[in-house]
């Protein structure tokens, strides 16, 4: 689609400008501006945050997720918390930022390089021999939107930032004294009784009438309803699809023999023996020469009887691995010298002695000894290595204007997948019944959210478009159509006759298991006496996992000096739980290993505790201030 955009520019400007201006005619400038997304959401020292923005972030947001976990529920991250989420992270990202700004912190480029280096998604687009391999890092960052200068950018911008908390969260420290007692208050624990009231042993109780069950399916409606579903077909474009067509002619075979034999039958491979005095780089200018003139020296006996070079090299050389082999380096191929050191070899001829040769270790006298060239292999033998490698530059070049041509095909005839399968002779496929968030055992494209969202989009359901083409990652373009489309719909009672009694069931069961669970904790409240309880057992958060948070935490939060006393949890659809927290018992002896680790643990709280009110301090500072309000904490997320 954006590459039709690019291509049509007066078309597109047109369309534009009719359904442009009628909005400006009739909203006004300012009102088109507000929709438009330019309504401030949060302020950071003074610079405004934009509505746009944080819509911009939190696509970003879940393009990176999704990517990370292509599993994910995209409707975890389609609710205003996670959406405040993001503009939260903004707001920090601003106030990080504003700080390394203020306080001069910078990113030098020698650091920025050790970052990228360490980036294992580059250190993935490494050749063979360690250089990067530009080609592939631009079309990486480009399929991020981004340029490499971009992308440096940013990161540089990113350790600047990363800076400003450094010297509050490195530094923490916390007193063994202190962190043993907070510790101890922490992990101590309480001998408890429990009394549960489970919504199964109430279910046997319940005899719901069919006119109940008609009354919660009506009640419930929304929640009684078909999948929305479809029908369609679809068109696949991968490098696969492209090289199927390539061919490789002999006459293309044979021209590419001849210019690339040589380079494929592999490295030539040269052997020297060098005499090496010793200069390093950063020795003073009078030892250097002195290393120099004896360098000479050794040059002008080397050249009147070459037969003793290698005599030479035991006596004089101070290179000590190759001295005693009289200067012998065995065979090597370019790369793995020094470059001053490799161009000289590679420039000798077999038996030639070079000048001296100034490196950073001091002065060499090479002789070269041998040089070894690879068998050339003849075009018969490497045919098939050869198609591959020009079926492989031919598909860069092929899939682009293959992509380029499915992108407009399926877009300029968009009531039909024919027209853009005839001419890039791809098959159609089809599949039933896709539901907008897809199956959970979908594979390939029909498991892409991006996909997804465009088939269920208000263009191809309404008007029976194709899709534009989708990239769904891995050099793969789909577009789809949607050749039947079923809505959801309220299911009638008699097909969730089965699932409505169960939720019945299930509803009230709760609610008598939570009400009888009330009315005990009044009751034993007064007269502790007649409570019924568990034996006796232990809750600490050493041993969360034993039982609900919920629980726990009511046991913990009990006032030490009113024990014994009861507390009452509602578990919502499981039920009620009584807890009776009889005593507190001291956290138990750990081993001196385990109470190291603990006190580290401890003094990790402490600086994220510390770098927490930094950042605040920092907010403070630079004014920050959220024009839209926090979403209410769901009441699942309440204690």
């Amino acid at each position: 689609m954006f590459d039709f955009i690019r291509k049509h520019t007066k078309i597109t400007m047109g369309l534009l400008f009719l359904l442009i201006v009628p909005s400006f005619v009739l909203l006004g400038l300012n009102d088109y501006g507000q929709r438009e997304g330019t309504a401030v959401v949060a302020t950071v020292d003074g610079r405004d945050i934009s509505q746009a923005e944080w819509d911009n972030a939190h696509r970003q947001e879940v393009d990176r997720l999704r990517a990370q976990m292509p599993g994910l529920d995209l409707k975890l991250l389609d609710t205003p918390e996670a959406k405040y989420s993001t503009l939260e992270r903004l707001v920090r990202e601003r106030v990080m930022a504003a700080a390394a700004e203020q306080l001069k912190l910078a990113t030098s480029d020698q650091r920025l390089a050790s970052e990228l280096q360490a980036n294992p998604q580059i250190a993935m687009l490494r050749k063979p021999d360690g250089t990067l391999d530009l080609d592939r890092y631009k079309q990486l960052l480009s399929s991020q939107g981004m340029t490499p200068d971009m992308f440096e950018a940013s990161v540089r911008a990113e350790m600047s930032t990363r800076q400003v908390l450094v010297g509050v969260l490195g530094t923490g420290t916390a007193a063994r004294a202190v962190a043993d007692a907070a510790l101890a208050a922490y992990f101590d624990q309480r001998a408890v009784q429990l009394a549960r009231f489970k919504p199964s042993d109430y279910t046997d109780k319940l005899k719901p009438t069919e006119e109940e069950l008609q009354q919660y399916h009506q009640a419930k409606a929304s929640e009684f309803m078909s999948t929305e579903q479809a029908d369609i077909e679809y068109l696949v474009l991968d490098a696969q699809a492209v090289s199927n067509s390539l061919q490789v002619s002999q006459a293309e075979l044979k021209s590419y023999y001849e210019q690339n034999a040589q380079r494929m039958a592999g490295k030539q491979e040269r052997r020297a023996s060098h005499i090496l005095i010793n200069a390093p780089k950063d020795a003073p200018a009078a030892q250097r020469e002195t290393a120099k003139a004896k360098a000479s020296e050794l040059l002008a006996q080397a050249r009147k009887a070459p037969e003793r070079f290698a005599e030479l090299a035991r006596k004089n050389s101070q290179d000590s691995g190759s001295a005693k082999e009289g200067g012998d380096l065995d065979y090597f191929s370019r790369g793995a010298m020094v470059k001053p050191f490799e161009d000289a070899v590679f420039a000798l001829e077999k038996g030639q002695i070079s000048d001296l040769v100034e490196t950073d270790f001091g002065y060499h006298i090479i002789r070269l000894t041998d040089v070894r060239s690879p068998k050339v292999r003849s075009l018969e033998e490497m045919k098939d290595e050869l198609t591959a490698e020009i079926k492989k530059q031919q598909l860069q070049k092929k899939y682009a204007e293959a992509a380029e041509l499915f992108s407009s095909a399926v877009y300029e005839q968009s009531d039909s997948l024919k027209p853009a399968a005839t001419k890039l002779g791809l098959q159609i496929q089809s599949a039933q019944r896709v539901a907008r968030a897809g199956a959970p055992d979908a594979r390939g494209p029909l498991a892409n959210p991006k996909l997804l969202a465009a088939i269920f989009s208000g263009d191809v359901i309404e008007k029976k478009r194709n899709t534009e083409a989708v990239d769904i990652g891995g050099g793969t373009l789909v577009s789809a159509r949607i050749a039947q489309h079923m809505p959801a719909r309220q299911l009638p009672f008699n097909e969730v006759r089965e699932q409505v009694k169960s939720r019945w069931l299930a509803e009230r069961s709760a609610e008598m298991a939570r009400k009888e669970g009330g009315d005990r904790l009044a009751q034993w409240q007064a007269k502790p006496d007649e409570a019924k309880l568990s034996e006796s057992l232990t809750l600490s958060r050493l041993d969360a996992s034993r039982i609900a948070p919920s629980v726990l935490n009511a046991a913990l939060r009990a006032d030490p000096a009113q024990l014994p006393v009861f507390k009452g949890v509602d578990l919502g659809r499981d039920g009620y739980v009584i807890v009776k927290v009889v005593q507190v018992l001291p956290r138990p002896e750990r081993k001196p290993q385990e109470l190291d680790q603990a006190r580290a643990q401890y003094t990790q709280w402490w600086s994220n505790a510390e770098g927490l009110a930094y950042y605040k301090l920092l907010q403070e500072r630079f004014k920050v201030q959220f024009k839209v309000t926090r979403p209410a904490e769901p009441e699942s997320a309440k204690g």
